[in-house]
């Protein structure tokens, strides 16, 4: 007979921002991870003697790896600062799914007895760092000193890829990847660009208005921008990798931290914690795709989304249907389209809503910790009846890594306990992915595509294509302008279009539409 499981809830949420880009109010993320642990811990409804009882229960504590500041050991150095000693100290990897991951793995941890409090946290001080760096101030005054010197500002988009063969065509980074899902997306579903680009204005401009009325969005207090601000590309909003111009791509340049806490409601109840404070955790699940994208199935679905929205959904004891509100990661409006086509969702004009933030555009990038913000803001909108139950689903990598938890304001209605484990393996591998011939030669066509633009124009073009001759995959950039600049197009479907792919004397695969009438 199975030991007698508890109830992990939360218990208390704390979010702070830190708006000020100035070198003398610049703070670091140790810090504003402090003082989101102490609204959090504020936030329980205890008294502050209670409050301080409870932190020295803290047994668990996970923090997000953050982009900012590379502290060798920010778990020890949170802990002390509390003055706490939990069994548990971990860091984790970097990884937009993180918070969710942590999330689902601390509640099993209290549901099996084996944690009364877990805390999480995470924090970015991006805008800080920059300031600080423009203003030739690096290391920033009285930040914790480390062993590596800082002398840059972290960026997923300009840190050096790995040597494979994204490398060789010199893609890998989240600006160029997810272009390439959004493209294929567009023309599986028969979208035309123009009709592809107003969609994604449109729910941009949705997020937007969502991020306006958040206290904690980086963009709180500015008037939301529009679909049309937002789909026109301008001098302010670049094309940055078509079909995505800026105010399309995640902004990381925050000053944002958040913490949670959770406990079980038998242990709750010992502590006195109101159960007004109380929202449940009913499950979770998560698993990823290949890190190669040139390894996935297609571009216009991606397995890891699709398999842990519903492994988190029955995971919970749910049906779809049951859900009140989502939160689904939005670096860029693929992934909220991807999850909405799923589940059946219009990704426009939702009857319910697909963010309680406002997106990493409008609410900011909050590094790998941008979830944990919608865990937060979960719980505060639960407490409010503003819903029943509520998804939230954290992303990260290129659409690599998934995970899918979900909270209530009432206990599971199928009396089940939390579930023991991730219901979903590590790895999607029972998919059919296409060969890939790192060097290619022949007639092929575009499986999908971006360009990528610098200030003055178009810059590359990369390719995903596959060989007539056997249907292999591929990677390639543009051959010679005249492709470059057909794929520029909004007014024509690149995708299915035909050529030559041929390999230069670097290694590189090189596509051009040239071939067209000569080969075909």
């Amino acid at each position: 007979m199975s030991a007698r499981r508890l109830t992990p809830i939360v218990v208390g949420v704390g979010d702070i921002v830190n708006r000020s880009r100035k070198v003398e109010d610049a703070v670091e993320p140790l810090q504003l991870m402090l003082g989101a642990i102490q609204k959090a811990v504020r936030d329980t409804g205890l008294s502050p003697s209670a409050a301080t009882a409870l932190q020295t229960e803290i047994d668990s504590l996970d923090v997000v790896q953050s982009w900012t500041w590379p502290y060798p050991d920010l778990p020890g150095l949170i802990a002390e600062r509390l003055a706490i000693d939990p069994l548990r100290k971990y860091q984790s990897p970097h990884g937009g799914n993180q918070p969710g991951l942590l999330f689902d793995e601390a509640a099993r941890r209290i549901s099996k007895g084996e944690s009364r409090v877990a805390l999480l946290t995470g924090g970015e001080a991006l805008a800080s760092l920059s300031a600080c760096a423009a203003a030739k101030r690096l290391p920033p005054p009285n930040w914790t000193p480390l062993a590596e010197e800082v002398n840059t500002v972290f960026s997923p988009t300009t840190r050096e890829l790995q040597a494979n063969l994204g490398a060789t065509h010199s893609i890998g980074s989240p600006i160029q990847v997810y272009p390439l899902f959004e493209n294929g997306f567009r023309a599986h579903r028969g979208q035309s660009v123009q009709e592809n680009h107003a969609e994604s204005a449109q729910l941009y401009a949705e997020f937007a208005k969502v991020a306006e009325s958040n206290e904690y969005a980086w963009s709180y207090g500015n008037e939301a921008e529009t679909a049309q601000i937002i789909g026109t590309v301008s001098q302010k909003n670049r094309m940055i990798c078509t079909p995505y111009p800026l105010l399309m791509n995640a902004f990381n340049t925050v000053n944002l931290a958040a913490a949670c806490i959770l406990t079980s409601t038998e242990h709750a109840r010992e502590l006195g914690i109101p159960e007004d404070r109380w929202i449940y955790a009913l499950g979770g699940a998560g698993t990823r795709d290949s890190n190669d994208f040139w390894q996935r199935p297609n571009f216009w679905w991606s397995p890891a989304i699709s398999r842990s929205l519903d492994a988190g959904i029955e995971a919970s004891g749910l049906e779809k249907d049951d859900i009140d509100l989502f939160d689904f990661y939005s670096c860029f409006p693929i992934v909220p389209k991807l999850a909405c086509h799923h589940l059946g969702m219009p990704i426009i004009n939702s009857p319910k809503l697909i963010t309680l933030l406002g997106g990493l555009t409008s609410f900011g990038g909050a590094g790998n910790n941008y979830s944990m913000h919608a865990l937060t803001e979960m719980t505060r909108q639960l407490r409010k009846g503003n819903g029943k139950t509520g998804l939230v689903l954290a992303n990260g990598g290129v659409a690599t890594y998934q995970h899918v938890v979900c909270l209530s304001s009432s206990p599971r209605r199928d009396g089940l306990g939390y579930p023991d484990c991730n219901p979903l393996p590590e790895t999607v591998t029972d998919v059919q992915v296409p060969a890939v011939e790192e060097k290619a030669d022949g007639v092929a066509s575009i499986e999908t595509y971006t360009v990528e633009y610098d200030r003055k124009g178009p810059l590359i073009a990369h390719l995903v294509g596959r060989l007539k001759a056997n249907g292999h995959r591929f990677l390639a950039n543009h051959a010679d302008e005249r492709t470059l600049r057909a794929l520029c197009s909004t007014e024509t479907e690149q995708i299915g279009r035909k050529g030559m792919v041929t390999v230069d004397a670097g290694g590189r695969n090189l596509f051009s539409l040239d071939g067209d009438k000569a080969r075909l």
